[in-house]
C-alpha cells in the first residue's frame, strides 16, 4: 500500500506544543528530528508507485481532491490519501473507463467510519456521502490489474 503524506499523520499526531518547545531548547534533538523527517520522505518516495508511469494527477487542497491518470495499463496498487475536509459530507463525482480489471473507490471521514465504498464507474455524481466527523478524511484508491484511465473528484458539501 501506498501512503501519500505520511509525515502530516506524524506531525499532528506526534508532536504538540510542549514537544515543540522542547526541541528549540536542545538543539541536537531538533536535528535528530530534522534528519529522521528527511528520513520519512526519502523512504515514502522509494516505494514504488505503479501509477507513477501513467503520470497520475492529484489535486488534494482542503475541501476538494481529485485523481486523474490516463493510460493505465494493467496497475495492481492500494494509494491511501490523507483529505481535509472541514464539512461533514460530500459529493463524489467519477469519469472512469476500464478496459480490464477492477477499480474500488473507498473514503473514510475522521473517525474511520466508511462513508463511500463503490467501483469507480465511467459516470456517476453522487449527490452526497453520509454524514461524518470533519477534520482529515481519508480517501483510499484501489486497482487490481486495471487497464484505463482513472478519474474521480471528492468536495465538501
Amino acid at each position: 500500500m501506498n501512503v501519500v503524506e505520511p509525515l502530516r499523520l506524524a506531525t499532528t499526531s506526534v508532536f504538540n506544543r510542549e514537544s515543540t518547545m522542547q526541541l528549540h531548547r536542545k538543539p541536537g534533538l531538533a536535528r535528530l528530528v530534522t534528519l529522521a523527517s528527511v528520513l520519512v520522505f526519502a523512504i515514502a518516495g522509494c516505494g514504488a508507485n505503479p501509477l507513477a508511469p501513467f503520470q497520475p494527477e492529484a489535486s488534494n487542497v482542503a475541501d476538494n481532491f481529485s485523481l486523474q491518470t490516463t493510460g493505465v495499463t494493467n496497475a495492481t496498487t492500494t494509494n491511501t490519501y490523507i483529505w481535509a475536509n472541514s464539512g461533514t459530507r460530500a459529493t463524489i463525482n467519477h469519469s472512469t473507463t476500464t478496459q480490464s480489471g477492477t477499480t474500488l473507490l473507498v473514503i473514510k471521514h475522521a473517525a474511520g467510519t466508511t462513508v463511500y465504498s463503490k467501483a469507480l464507474s465511467a459516470s456517476l455524481n453522487e449527490p452526497s456521502t453520509p454524514v461524518g466527523a470533519a477534520a482529515n478524511w481519508t480517501v483510499q484508491l484501489t486497482l487490481t490489474n486495471c487497464s484505463g484511465t482513472v478519474n474521480f473528484r471528492a468536495q465538501k458539501l
